[in-house]
């Protein structure tokens, strides 16, 4: 029998959302930072400082971005390991991985880069002092595993920080929603040329765990001393667990 997932609102086959969200991230790739500055009006900018100094990453440290996309967190985490430190750009999604390694290779670093499924990841157990994943955890299938993969390379005592957009404070949901389902379509179409990959952005957020949901989610896997902090009441939070 086929399994199936969520596609946004949609239900379709597993192997079908991974080519969906594969299309949507090729289609946005080009305008992925304007229209971040433009959707978050610049705070996802501040959200992901919050996750890096969050994180207590340090000189020497060893980091995984997964997800890491057009490179932002990554080019952050540099700045905190020194030239001792490692950090690895990741992502399922070569358009997005390519603009993120081009970035980083444009301010004179060069980091190692890998087309990688959090899924499956390739890379030894006990390995990482950190593990980050920002704005990506919502587009994957079966987010147990990757959660177990993070705790994989994990080393003892290092910690995951899961950056995502979450359940806003409930008085502000019919603003938000109109927000999500109007003007970011209609943004995606003028800017981007694409309504329906920002469409299904907003609906991605919808079918994503809750604060507390996700929480549970990690603790079910093996972290430990898991918590979450709301930033923008709700809009996003972040999420931190640790491998002991």
């Amino acid at each position: 029998m086929t399994k199936t997932t969520h596609f946004g609102f949609s239900t379709v086959s597993e192997t079908e959302k991974a080519q969906k969200v594969a299309d949507v991230f090729d289609s946005v790739a080009d305008d992925y930072n304007l229209m971040n500055d433009l959707m978050s009006m610049g705070l996802h900018r501040l959200w992901k400082r919050f996750a890096i100094e969050t994180s207590g990453v340090k000189k020497g440290d060893k980091v995984l971005d997964i997800a890491g996309g057009t490179a932002d967190l990554t080019t952050l985490f540099l700045q905190h390991v020194g030239e001792k430190g490692e950090v690895w750009l990741t992502d399922i999604n070569y358009s997005m991985l390519a603009i993120g390694r081009d970035r980083v290779l444009n301010k004179g670093k060069a980091i190692p880069t890998a087309q990688c499924d959090a899924e499956k990841l390739p890379f030894p157990d006990s390995y990482f002092n950190c593990v980050s994943v920002a704005f990506g955890l919502r587009n994957m299938t079966h987010k147990e595993i990757a959660l177990k993969e993070m705790l994989r390379v994990l080393r003892p005592g290092g910690c995951v920080i899961v950056l995502e957009f979450s359940k806003v404070w409930e008085p502000l949901r019919p603003l938000y929603d109109t927000y999500s389902f109007k003007m970011l379509p209609a943004m995606g179409k003028i800017i981007a040329k694409d309504a329906d990959s920002y469409r299904y952005l907003a609906e991605s957020i919808r079918v994503h765990p809750s604060q507390e949901a996700l929480k549970e989610l990690m603790e079910q896997v093996g972290f430990e001393r898991v918590e979450y902090f709301n930033l923008t009441i709700g809009v996003v939070a972040l999420h931190r667990g640790y491998k002991f």
